[in-house]
């Protein structure tokens, strides 16, 4: 079964992403504290990452997606940025691009989530 992982430090949209995920058939893990997912993913890999870039800071989730993607075991996995920091998101469009990162802004409708991770998991289905 697909696992997504979905880190990000609001509660509310946590449960929200795990039962809309869920429904779709999809096994949903959630990570609340932006410091402690890195560890937390790479201790048990998804094979989808839904990443807030703003946590506890406005850095936390920068910094979880460079150890992400300079992580030999881990790069391979695909990662959707789910944020409303647009402006940020702008500002590193450039870097997200070369890095293979989906981005998905908020807010968005279930059609754009849904269209997205399968996009982000359509070369990986073989995994599942």
């Amino acid at each position: 079964m697909t696992r997504i992982a979905v880190v990000n430090d609001d509660t509310v949209f946590l449960d929200m992403m795990a039962a809309v995920l869920e429904e779709q058939g999809w096994r949903v893990t959630t990570h609340r504290e932006g410091d402690k997912a890195y560890d937390e993913l790479k201790a048990d890999p998804p094979h989808l990452i839904i990443l807030d870039i703003r946590m506890e800071s406005p850095e936390t989730g920068w910094n979880v997606l460079e150890l992400l993607t300079l992580d030999r075991e881990l790069r391979h996995i695909p990662v959707i940025v789910c944020s409303a920091a647009v402006r940020d998101l702008r500002e590193h469009q450039d870097w997200l691009m070369q890095n293979g990162i989906s981005v998905l802004p908020k807010p968005f409708n279930l059609d754009q989530l849904y269209e997205t991770v399968n996009a982000s998991l359509s070369p990986h289905r073989g995994d599942a």
